[in-house]
This record gives structure tokens, sequence and C-alpha cells, in this order.
């Protein structure tokens, strides 16, 4: 469908790793969670013994194969969208910052970054919403997204995380089909982020996912 993604292999066990013909640096992670579980600062690598490191953690420690890309070195974005068909929504273009991290940490959304370093306590400044990007960049993100939601057939809301490759070009990183709704704000959730920029309270976001629901089923609407 030619939606750009990261170069990319699938390591299932240590022999596979012989097989690596990407260029580093590499991000490494699990290839079946969600939430930066199994994604640490350290996923990051710049050499083939790093490589080997982080992939046979992933491997044993959370049984399942591990995800090898070529790491994306430009900006962060993640899209909410909202409803189905026509009335299918793009939420305000969400900006990950890693500014606030310590100097020395690779510009990641990790486990450290999301549970860590950025705390109700203690809060980062983590994210821009909407996104201070050119109108062209914005139309370009945005259109993928909705061909994104449409070729993975997703259905009612899902969000979509995008990095800029070395080009400027936006890659899809994930598609999250069922995405995270901390309800306090403080917690920097992604969607009721990009929700609350557009004058959506999260009770009212709640309700127009089931709207779209509702509607798609032929159902009731909800207030």
């Amino acid at each position: 469908h030619r939606i750009p993604t990261a170069p990319f292999v699938v390591a299932s066990k240590g022999e596979d790793l012989r097989e690596v013909r990407l260029n580093f640096p590499l991000m490494v992670k699990p290839l079946y969670e969600g939430s930066s579980k199994g994604i640490f600062d350290s996923s990051v690598v710049r050499t083939p013994q790093q490589l080997t490191n982080e992939a046979l953690r992933v491997i044993e420690t959370y049984g399942q194969p591990a995800l090898i890309e070529e790491f994306l070195p430009g900006r962060e974005f993640t899209v909410g969208l909202l409803g189905n068909g026509k009335n299918l929504r793009v939420l305000p273009i969400v900006e990950s910052k890693f500014d606030d991290f310590p100097p020395e940490a690779n510009p990641i959304n990790s486990f450290e970054a999301k549970w860590v370093w950025d705390t109700i306590e203690r809060p980062l400044n983590v994210l821009e919403c909407p996104a201070r990007i050119p109108l062209t960049l914005q139309t370009e993100i945005e259109k993928m997204c909705r061909k994104v939601f449409s070729v993975l057939r997703c259905r009612d809301w899902c969000r979509i995380d995008l990095r800029l490759d070395a080009k400027g070009v936006p890659n899809v990183l994930e598609v999250n089909p069922i995405p995270g709704v901390l309800p306090n704000p403080a917690e920097h959730s992604f969607f009721p982020t990009a929700a609350a920029a557009v004058g959506l309270s999260y009770a009212r976001m709640i309700n127009e996912v089931l709207n779209a629901a509702s509607a798609r089923s032929n159902c009731y609407t909800a207030d």
C-alpha cells in the first residue's frame, strides 16, 4: 500500500541475528507489546554486540520475537482518529518532546520516559498539541493516517504513531486500535490530549467513541 515504515527484521532466536542487514543505529523492541513494555533507553543500539544483547533480552524475557528496525532520527508524532467512513475525524497531531529528558537519554518513548522520568509528582514537558509543523507536513501525516485506518480496517477510533526519517518523510511506527486513555491530564495520555485540543472533555470523548460504534452498528447514541 506504499505506506512508509522503517526497514526491519523479526528475530525469534539468536541465530536470526546473523541475517540482519540493516544500518545502525537500530531499535529493538518486543513484537507484541504496548505502552513501551520492554522498550528501554538501551533499546537503541549502535553496535552488533549491543544488538545481540538487546535482542536476546527481549526473546528470553518476554518469550516472543524481537522486532529490529532502523532507527528513525526525526521528530515523533501521534495521531488520534475518531469515527468511520466519511465521518472519520483526524484529531490534532500530538508531538512527543524529548528536551526535558536526561541529557544522555535517547529521544524515544521508552519505559523510563513514560513511567519513570515523567510522573504526576514531577511532570515533564513531553507533549505538544497541536504540533507546530508546516501545513504541508500536517496534510501529509493526516492523509497517511486516514489511509492506514482504511487499509487495516480499523473501526470507531485508533491512534497511529509516526516518526520522520532522515529525509523528513513520516513513517508509521505502529497502530493502536485500542489506544490508551488515562483520564488524568497530568499523565500525558496521547488520545485525551488530542481530544482536549478540540474542546472534547474526557466524558464527551468516550461518548464520541461509543457514538461511532453505535452508528456503525445502527444502535443508540450516547449523550
